[in-house]
């Protein structure tokens, strides 16, 4: 059976989730009002990027991680790649308004701490919650997958060890305004819907693609541009000879992660996630990272506020941690 005439409707509740993802932003609004009235211990935009060295490892790294995730970010002054994942990094610090402290951390002047990371190659870039060192990422990442760490990894925080993150005065240092709603995208998302259930998966993409373009957080154009995508892959498949494949060979990743989108195609949320979960457990690497990265995007194609999506996000963090 061919996918391309699937619609993904009847999976996802657009509206609930541009309706989860406007409660978002007026909780988010809240958290920063608060931090500006009287918010406890609240630091400007500039305290959410650091510089740390050995000497200052146990009180900038370990200790804050008691309150915020730290995301260490190892680099160097000759290390092109370094260039382009740092201010990314650091843009996006100042973004999540104290969900996660950036650190940085020279490993020209820090040969130490590179050893005890075990850094083989940079940009190199682990967390620390709660007194826990965890790996990243390697290298320079494209921003979506970076955007899906660091949603996992402030998730586990507050799921597990209750880090709320830092109150944060965007008036302190002087800060750019916050940026103002882009829009409207009615017809754009409309012509996007159409030629997702009409087939046409190139349209769509490229009609999600223009709205994230102008507003990269747009969530009905990221949740469509997931479903697009996953349509896309699944295209092609031969469902019998994948489900061979996974089922012959339980430790073949690629198989596995084309099997689980199939499952998802199929209405089978919960196998899906559960396959993926079970890759992630008993792999290591690059493996490991494929299979996390593509169940991430399967979360993005269910909605972040699905209750199977909350469940599979606490199984992986389980195997991961």
């Amino acid at each position: 059976m061919q996918p391309r005439n699937m619609s993904m409707s009847g999976v996802v509740d657009l509206a609930a989730v541009k309706a989860a993802g406007e409660a978002k932003a007026k909780a988010e609004q809240a958290r920063a009002e608060a931090a500006r009235h009287g918010g406890p211990a609240a630091v400007p935009p500039s305290a959410l990027v650091i510089d740390v060295d050995e000497a200052g490892f146990e009180r900038d790294v370990l200790q804050r991680s008691a309150e915020v995730p730290v995301v260490l970010d190892f680099w160097a002054e000759w290390c092109e790649p370094c260039k382009q994942l740092g201010p990314l990094l650091e843009r996006l610090a100042v973004e999540y308004d104290g969900r996660f402290l950036l650190a940085k951390i020279d490993v020209d002047a820090n040969q130490m701490l590179m050893q005890q990371f075990g850094i083989q190659g940079i940009p190199a870039v682990f967390a620390v919650v709660a007194g826990q060192a965890l790996p990243l990422f390697q290298g320079a990442v494209p921003e979506a997958q970076i955007r899906e760490t660091l949603d996992q990894l402030i998730q586990v925080g507050e799921e597990r060890f209750g880090l709320t993150g830092l109150a944060v005065d965007r008036d302190a240092d002087g800060s750019a305004p916050a940026r103002p709603a882009a829009g409207p995208y009615d017809a754009l998302l409309e012509a996007a819907m159409s030629a997702l259930d009409a087939g046409d998966l190139a349209g769509a993409v490229q009609a999600y693609r223009n709205v994230l373009a102008d507003d990269p957080e747009h969530p009905e154009a990221k949740l469509g541009l997931a479903q697009a995508d996953l349509l896309s892959r699944v295209q092609g498949m031969d469902p019998q000879a994948v489900r061979k494949s996974a089922a012959d060979d339980p430790a073949d990743v690629a198989a596995q992660i084309a099997a689980a989108d199939l499952d998802l195609v199929g209405g089978h949320v919960q196998d899906a996630f559960g396959r993926l979960v079970e890759t992630v457990r008993r792999t290591f690497g690059e493996d490991r990272d494929a299979a996390r990265l593509r169940l991430l995007e399967l979360f993005e194609v269910i909605g972040p506020e699905d209750p199977r999506v909350i469940a599979g996000r606490q199984a992986l963090a389980r195997v991961l941690f």
